[in-house]
């Protein structure tokens, strides 16, 4: 049987979160780290540079653009600043320096806010008729997986200041690496078709009725950070269904052919 994803648990020695800090918004952890002397790992001075914030008229015009407006946080982060220059290879929190760069079926309304240099992306999983912006995703392309970085714009910003501060411990290099939960290798938290079907659990049942036997599901809704699913395991082709707009993805195994067939190309 599959371990439940509630009792899965990442290093013991994660750092805490911007919650656990006491901070009360994401303007707050941006205005704090001016303030701070930050450095990169190998201990050199980071200048960080904001970009010019969003007037009222512009705010709701974007906001009118998405499928989930910005919700009371992000709206006062974007009228402050719409994204940071200095940290990660680039930040925008409006995304629009960004959009067309990211693509994915299984994120439809995914909002790209900042990427690593080398084609990832971190993604705001956008709900419409949420409330929230979040949660924040990690899209890898090499190895092909989407990992959960943050649950809200606020942890994923104090994170990310986390890598700029001494000892420079962030969970956005956890996630990043794989580090937490190896998703890439050992592909933790799946449930097989026949098992889902069986589930007490209503959604999980109702998504694996529609799926044929060859799928195996992976339920991200109350998953820790750095749990995700490899979206390319099974190859570039590997098809990904989800459950509408609820964080729980399926892909297909593909058939074993015989020898006969894969020497021929069938």
């Amino acid at each position: 049987m599959p371990v439940p994803i509630s009792r899965l648990s990442p290093l013991a020695d994660t750092p805490a979160t911007a919650d656990d800090q006491g901070v009360t918004s994401t303007r707050d952890i941006i205005e704090s780290a001016l303030q701070q002397n930050l450095v990169d790992a190998d201990h050199n001075p980071v200048h960080i540079r904001l970009l010019p914030g969003m007037s009222k008229e512009e705010l709701d015009d974007f906001a009118r653009s998405l499928p989930a407006p910005p919700d009371d946080d992000a709206r006062e982060l974007l009228a402050f600043c719409s994204g940071i220059d200095g940290m990660l290879d680039q930040i925008d929190f409006s995304g629009r320096t960004l959009q067309g760069a990211f693509e994915a079926e299984f994120v439809p309304y995914g909002l790209p806010i900042a990427h690593d240099g080398f084609g990832n992306y971190w993604v705001i999983d956008l709900q419409p008729e949420c409330g929230n912006w979040g949660p924040i995703y990690f899209c890898c392309h090499d190895a092909p997986v989407m990992l959960l970085q943050a649950s809200t714009l606020q942890q994923f910003v104090h994170e990310v200041v986390k890598m700029y501060t001494p000892p420079n411990r962030s969970l956005i290099d956890d996630v990043h690496e794989d580090r937490l939960f190896d998703v890439w290798r050992k592909n933790p938290g799946i449930i097989s078709r026949a098992e889902a079907i069986a589930s007490a659990e209503n959604d999980i049942r109702t998504f694996a009725a529609g799926l044929d036997s060859d799928f195996e599901i992976i339920d991200l809704r109350n998953a820790p950070v750095g749990m995700g699913f490899s979206h390319g395991r099974y190859g570039w082709r590997t098809e990904v269904r989800r459950f509408g707009p609820r964080p729980i993805f399926a892909y297909r195994k593909p058939e074993k052919k015989s020898l006969v067939s894969r020497l021929l190309g069938r």
